[in-house]
């Protein structure tokens, strides 16, 4: 009878996780960018969401109806909460404050990261995606603009700040990716936060 009992209890379905009031979509949708941030968006299925929430595939099909609508969600889902965690303006001036914790960031959110990527890409064979990308990076384009005001006295020019930024965005993918290590970013940051000193220093032009 023991034997018997144990393996009707390894032949019984794991249980599946239960989500409090309103917490079901934005649960699935942190579940999706990590689908797609660790496997790519080919593999973001419904089964492959639940799976990763611990939730029932219905609930799934329940919250977006559509793969294109998850898509779409999980894309908004990532602007909304893109800024929290951004490093991109400390608010100081400082240069040295600039993207601080930007190797640790990379490292711990690298799903986060590599769902960007991912869908940067999509939006290439996707128009309908576009304005929605577009919007993330114009989040991500004021943050930076803003802080580079407050470390270049003249300001920064709108063409500087998307130069920067594409640095920046370079090292992240270089890290993400295993091209470069910590070390080698930390080094880059090193060098454009010294720039950026040198060039917060130098007095306006004509004076």
């Amino acid at each position: 009878m023991t034997e018997s009992a144990g393996t009707s209890q390894e032949r019984r379905p794991p249980s599946r996780k239960r989500l409090g009031y309103g917490e079901g979509r934005e649960a699935l949708l942190r579940a999706a960018v990590r689908v797609v941030g660790r496997r790519g968006l080919r593999h973001l299925t419904y089964r492959a969401v639940a799976e990763e929430a611990g939730v029932t595939h219905g609930l799934v099909v329940h919250h977006f109806g559509s793969r294109d609508a998850l898509i779409e969600e999980s894309l908004a889902y990532a602007i909304r909460t893109s800024l929290s965690s951004s490093l991109l303006e400390p608010g100081t001036g400082r240069p040295e404050d600039f993207v601080a914790g930007l190797t640790d960031m990379v490292e711990q959110d690298a799903d986060g990261q590599a769902y960007q990527y991912e869908l940067l890409l999509e939006a290439r064979r996707r128009p309908e995606l576009l304005p929605q990308v577009r919007e993330l990076y114009a989040e991500y384009f004021g943050a930076s603009q803003r802080e580079l005001d407050r470390i270049l006295p003249p300001g920064a020019s709108p063409a500087f700040n998307r130069l920067v930024f594409a640095a920046l965005d370079g090292l992240v993918l270089h890290q993400l990716t295993g091209i470069a290590d910590r070390a080698d970013t930390e080094a880059c940051l090193a060098e454009l936060r010294s720039l950026l000193r040198d060039l917060g220093e130098r007095p306006p032009d004509g004076d």
